[in-house]
């Protein structure tokens, strides 16, 4: 097994790390950017995700407490996660090239993967309200007897908003969550309780390939 291209010490991780934030927002930037398939919700929280490592990063540069030492590890083991994610889901296929993950330090796989075919139905939700300011959403295949994604599917991405007025289209539902098993949790501010967020959702594949939204459902978070 070759070796993890995140196991790097600190100073390289936060050059890797703030490279590919970087990269990702040119090849994102512009009238017609290259790249149009990675939301601006999830650029934003690898951008968060670099500026709390960092932050944590930069108390252990100079003398530092043991503290500072393990609150920089606890750091780079969130960041470590993040991008695993943020990996997968966006940059291990086209459109982005071999040449791009090697420009960011991404290793790119040996074997092509074998081809699957974009989920041609739509997922089925149930929301809840576990505690004040959380709502729960499980998902499952229509008619599935257990809650859970169905065989081949990489997981759920759910788009959502928090608004007065009640959107027209799926495009109009700003914000993007993603889980790879049921339930799916989003935790609000407590200056949001009572207010309507609308949401869909979809199936996606491993491969990016992404199925047809649900209808657009709300709900009042309490």
């Amino acid at each position: 097994m070759g070796k993890d291209y995140l196991s790097l010490p600190d100073a390289e991780f936060d050059r890797f790390f703030k490279f590919m934030n970087q990269y990702v927002e040119d090849k994102c930037a512009g009238s017609a950017p290259a790249w149009t398939h990675i939301p601006q919700s999830a650029r934003t929280g690898m951008a968060e995700a670099y500026a709390a490592w960092n932050g944590a990063y930069d108390k252990t540069i100079g003398p530092h407490t043991p503290v500072d030492t393990e609150g920089k590890n606890d750091a780079k083991n969130a960041a470590k996660q993040v991008i695993r994610r943020f990996v997968n889901q966006y940059l291990r296929y086209p459109p982005v090239t071999d040449e791009d993950r090697t420009a960011m330090g991404v290793p790119n796989h040996d074997d092509k993967p074998t081809p699957v075919p974009a989920p041609d139905d739509v997922p089925e939700l149930a929301v809840s309200i576990p505690l004040p300011r959380v709502l729960r959403f499980r998902f499952r295949r229509v008619g599935a007897k257990r809650w859970g994604k169905p065989e081949g599917i990489h997981g759920l991405e759910l788009m959502w908003l928090i608004t007065d007025t009640p959107p027209k289209e799926t495009e109009d539902l700003i914000h993007s969550s993603f889980a790879t098993k049921s339930p799916l949790e989003l935790t609000f501010k407590e200056s949001e309780r009572g207010k309507r967020v609308y949401y869909a959702a979809r199936w996606e594949t491993g491969a990016m390939k992404k199925g047809r939204f649900t209808e657009i459902f709300n709900t009042v978070i309490s």
